[in-house]
Order: C-alpha cells, then sequence, then structure tokens
C-alpha cells in the first residue's frame, strides 16, 4: 500500500481536468493530491485518451471517469450534474487544459490566423472561466480553482507566440474571478511552472534549448520536475494556502527574477 506524504487533502475531493498521459503535469498534480489524501475524479476528452487515463485512475484509487469536452458548454451543466450525483460535490478542480496549433507556433506570432487566435484564447483561457462557471453549484464551502501558466505570459519566449497572449489573458482571469468569487469564499490561482518535458511542452520549437538556458540562467542553476509544481499545487489546494487568491505562483527555479 502506498504510503502517503501527508493528510492535508484528507476529506478534500476535487476533479482534474487535462491529463494526457503520465507526462503530464496534470498527472504529477493528480498523484501528489493523492498521496496527500485528497479523492479524485479525472476526465478525458475522446477514446483514445481513455485508454491512457484508465491505468493512472486505478494509481490514484479512482472509479470516477468522465468523457468530457471543455469546448462542448451545452453539456457542461450536465457533466457537473453527474459527478456530483456520483462523486459528491467537489471541494477543487484543476483546470490543465491549452492548445494551439503547432505549426503556428513555428513562426512569428504576426503570423497567427484569426481562426487559431480565437481557438487558442478558447481552450487556453476562456474555457476556465467556463468550466468555474457552470461548477459553481455543485461546490463546497471554500472551494478551490487552479490552473496552469507559463512564464510566457509576462515575457517574449521564442516560438511560444499566442500562446503566451492566452496565458496572459488566463492569468489576468484569475485575478477577476478571484474577486468575483471571494464573496463566496472561494479562492482562485495558477501556477507558472517552469519549462517541463510534457507532450504539450515538445511541440514547441527550441524546447531543449529553452530548457538549457532556463538551467543556466535561473538562481538554483538547475530545470524543475514535475514533482516540484505538483507539491505546491497541492499546498495551493489545501487549507495552508488559505489566504491565498488571485495569485499567479512560480515555480520556476527562480528564472523569473532574472534580468541579464
Amino acid at each position: 500500500m502506498e504510503e502517503k506524504k501527508s493528510s492535508i487533502l484528507k476529506g478534500k475531493k476535487g476533479l482534474i481536468v487535462g491529463i494526457a498521459n503520465e507526462r503530464s503535469l496534470a498527472w504529477g498534480i493528480a498523484n501528489c493530491i493523492h498521496q496527500h489524501g485528497g479523492e479524485l475524479a479525472l476526465t478525458y476528452q475522446n477514446d483514445a485518451l481513455k485508454k491512457r487515463i484508465i491505468p493512472l485512475a486505478t494509481k490514484v484509487n479512482s472509479n470516477n471517469i468522465y468523457e468530457f469536452d471543455i469546448q462542448n458548454y451545452e453539456k457542461t451543466p450536465s457533466f457537473f450534474k453527474n459527478l456530483s450525483q456520483d462523486f459528491g460535490n467537489l471541494d477543487f478542480i484543476v483546470h490543465a487544459v491549452a492548445f494551439s496549433d503547432k505549426e503556428e507556433l513555428k513562426g512569428d506570432y504576426v503570423d497567427t490566423t484569426k481562426n487559431n487566435f480565437l481557438n487558442t484564447m478558447e481552450i487556453s483561457c476562456y474555457s476556465f472561466t467556463a468550466l468555474i462557471r457552470e461548477a459553481l453549484p455543485f461546490m463546497n464551502e471554500k472551494a478551490n480553482f487552479l490552473t496552469l501558466s507559463y512564464y510566457g505570459a509576462e515575457k517574449v519566449i521564442p516560438h511560444y507566440n499566442v500562446m503566451g497572449i492566452a496565458k496572459s489573458a488566463l492569468e489576468t482571469s484569475v485575478k477577476y474571478l478571484a474577486v468575483d468569487l471571494g464573496k463566496k469564499g472561494f479562492r482562485v490561482n495558477a501556477i507558472s511552472a517552469g519549462p517541463l518535458p510534457t507532450l504539450a511542452a515538445r511541440s514547441i520549437n527550441g524546447f531543449n534549448d529553452m530548457r538549457k538556458a532556463h538551467a543556466e540562467r535561473s538562481p538554483l542553476k538547475r530545470n524543475i520536475t514535475h514533482e516540484e509544481v505538483a507539491n505546491v499545487s497541492s499546498f495551493m489546494l489545501s487549507e495552508l494556502s488559505s489566504g491565498i487568491t488571485g495569485a499567479t505562483i512560480p515555480v520556476d527555479s527562480g528564472y523569473g527574477i532574472m534580468g541579464i
């Protein structure tokens, strides 16, 4: 039997949206939440991803696996209603969803097409707001919402292009959502993780060079790990961070503080 790290999330139930495979940052977060005592429901977008998610769900003792298309807004209310009936109301939601046409990330930002701009913004930013709005009736007191960002929201990162615009909008959304939901006692935050070798990150041209530069220039002189991001995520979802909302927390070996 796997030894738990702690019980800071014991009795807490949450939903993770956006696990693609075992290398996903979302999976690292899910596994860490489990180790801290949290109970999880997981989603998959299609049958191909379902085959990857089922074995992972077993590792975190979850029998609550649901097909969910974050862009199918008409079905989102019924999704949460079914989830609540099966699993109970939620204490937290982790949103780990982002997408852009990788072909358009290869060139210059100025060449971004309208369709890709709108699709990137919808999936990578607006989906968080839409998800929260439909989830509100099914959240417990002191509920917590967490999303994932990246330093490209603040500074220009080569080949990150429109994803940087979307992440900047996402971080601003976190601030506005925190104000909207604060009156309910709910918290909304983001984590800005350093470059990690996930499926999505590998679609960015020059990703290995990016990681090398990150390790060389950050104060800790190394790259971060999935576990480090997951640990901070568990903290942010627990009552230990009860005074934090509307924040984007960097987990980047200090890279973000550097100038030249």
